[in-house]
């Protein structure tokens, strides 16, 4: 079935689902909330006191007065004691898998040098059958004293092991000489294209690889099986769920992922809602699913492109119109070329398909804005929704762009306060006012679509809104806030995780508010949530980082509900 068409029939039942919304109490409802403040993100009713759920969908939003029609004998009845409901939270750029498989692999986030990384890893050894790969993820040589990559040398002992280790944006990797010498790695490999060796003065390879290089290691490390990829999916779907998120959008999937995905929805598993955006680099499977068209459902929905500009700004991968301020000898790496961009962005547009750029630096910006302008164009007049993810730095130049061009700008409020103690030292005092620059981007006309860039940083939504109102990190730095002129609303914050990820997604005739209607995802959080968004940078702090998840609901369903121990329903980084 074509998208338009599920689309049609969606609507038809979101209207006579509306219609119940008057029904007589002789139709109860399976789930009725009631006693709460409900922030439905709807210009018609923006609070509301209670609501009323029936099989997927909410059948009433309103008093608690009105919600009482609703009970009946089977009816489970929750008093959600003035905690706090907002529409299902959304995560618009993820990595299921990825987080899935990061659960079950060593975890180098937060480590302070190489060494501590180095001890974990001998650690690990005595437990992995002989010859098996160690992986891990999470490093960042920005956290540490000095400030630099590690070697393989900073790895010598580990040797028993080949060892690859991604930093903690994905974009590089850290290998020992086991893994360079599996691989064939020497002074004579060439850098290819989109990727770069790091070298030392000899030219040797230093065992960090950064972007396309990392496939050089990659590919020949062992595929996971399906087991294990089904186990990733499952852990995955529940860390989101204890987080409060109903639905992400996948920045990527390959076409084994796909299958897993497709496997769970079956086996109706898939109890998170998945935005699909196909990954580019296998393009036999690319080509299959534009032969095949859009597949619309209501949990797993596949019609996006993923394209890849360049790398990343921690890594000195993202290209930069002018070089690097603490390297002068790199303006970083385009790992496609903008003719690249263009076509695939032509082409996926022209079987029906939204398109996903990963653009970072200034250049890679400029590069998507010119290959989606081409490209709109040339083709009919359309709701195309093209998207920039990540946007993180943009020439003065280029924000008047997003708004004239339509764009969706897919930003990650938690990379802003994870990268400010360097990102100025990477971009200068200058090029620094055009990133993370939220406000701006939201005056250009751009939509935003908020995530977290998950397993990159923490899958918890709140995290996000913290970091997009308050410029802040947890332990409240810097005191006024990093470049506060681009700070967002709470309201507007909030809309970037419901509202505007719906949008994002094309799910918005069926998500993104409570209303009577619409399919039945909410987040509900216990702990003090002032609905007025007073922002008062210490209450914003202080008061996120006690906030837990009392209950999620995805299509009427409770798939996560917090017990008495906070540890279990807290907010952490």
């Amino acid at each position: 079935m074509g998208w338009k068409a599920w689309r049609r029939i969606m609507a038809m039942l979101a209207m006579t689902a509306a219609g119940l919304a008057g029904c007589a109490p002789d139709q109860p409802a399976d789930l009725v909330l009631t006693g709460g403040n409900l922030m439905t993100m709807s210009p018609d009713r923006p609070r509301a006191r209670a609501l009323a759920i029936r099989d997927e969908r909410l059948v009433f939003v309103g008093s608690e007065e009105g919600a009482r029609r609703f009970i009946g004998p089977e009816t489970r009845v929750v008093d959600l004691g003035k905690r706090v409901v907002f529409p299902g939270l959304v995560d618009a750029h993820g990595h299921l898998l990825s987080l899935g498989r990061s659960l079950s692999e060593l975890s180098l986030t937060g480590t302070q040098s190489p060494a501590q990384i180095r001890q974990k890893v001998l650690e690990k050894q005595p437990s992995a059958p002989p010859g098996a790969w160690i992986t891990g993820r999470g490093w960042d040589q920005n956290g540490w004293p000095g400030r630099e990559f590690p070697t393989w040398r900073d790895l010598e002992g580990t040797e028993a092991h080949p060892v690859y280790l991604r930093r903690v944006d994905g974009h590089a990797a850290w290998v020992n000489r086991t893994a360079l010498d599996r691989a064939g790695i020497t002074r004579d490999t060439p850098d290819p294209p989109g990727g770069r060796l790091l070298r030392d003065a000899r030219g040797e390879p230093t065992g960090v690889l950064l972007d396309n290089a990392a496939d050089l290691v990659r590919r020949i490390i062992p595929e996971p099986s399906r087991a294990e990829r089904l186990e990733w999916a499952r852990a995955a779907i529940r860390e989101c769920h204890r987080y409060g998120l109903t639905g992400m959008h996948d920045a990527g999937v390959d076409e084994a992922t796909l299958e897993i995905l497709r496997e769970l929805r079956d086996r109706e598993e898939l109890t998170l809602r998945v935005y699909a955006m196909l990954d580019d680099a296998d393009s036999a499977f690319v080509a299959r699913q534009f032969a095949a068209g859009p597949q619309v459902d209501p949990w797993l929905t596949v019609r996006a492109l993923k394209l890849y500009a360049d790398g990343a700004l921690g890594s000195r991968g993202a290209a930069l119109l002018e070089p690097y301020s603490d390297d002068p000898s790199t303006r970083g790496l385009m790992v496609q070329s903008p003719d690249y961009l263009y076509r695939m962005t032509r082409e996926a547009l022209a079987h029906g398909f939204q398109v996903c750029t990963h653009a970072i630096g200034d250049a890679a910006n400029r590069a998507v804005l010119d290959a989606y302008e081409k490209a709109l164009a040339e083709v009919p007049p359309g709701d195309y929704r093209l998207r920039i993810e990540h946007c993180q730095v943009i020439a003065p130049d280029d924000f008047p762009r997003f708004g004239r061009l339509g764009l969706i700008a897919s930003v990650q409020p938690t990379h802003a306060t994870s990268d400010m103690l360097w990102a100025e030292d990477r971009l200068g005092p200058k090029r620094i006012k055009g990133a993370y620059a939220w406000r701006t981007l939201l005056q250009s006309g751009a939509r935003l679509a908020l995530g977290s860039d998950f397993p990159v940083e923490s899958p918890a939504p709140l995290l996000g809104i913290m970091a997009a109102v308050a410029r802040r990190d947890v332990m409240g730095h810097p005191t006024d806030g990093w470049h506060p002129e681009q700070r967002l609303t709470g309201d507007e914050a909030i809309r970037g995780f419901t509202v505007d990820a719906a949008w994002a997604g094309f799910a918005e005739g069926e998500r993104g508010t409570l209303e009577a209607g619409k399919l039945a995802d909410l987040t509900v959080m216990d702990g003090n949530l002032d609905l007025d968004w007073d922002v008062d940078l210490d209450w914003m702090t202080y008061a996120v980082s006690d906030i837990r998840v009392w209950m999620t609901v995805v299509g009427g369903k409770v798939v996560y509900e917090g017990n008495n121990t906070p540890s279990n329903r807290r907010i952490t980084p």
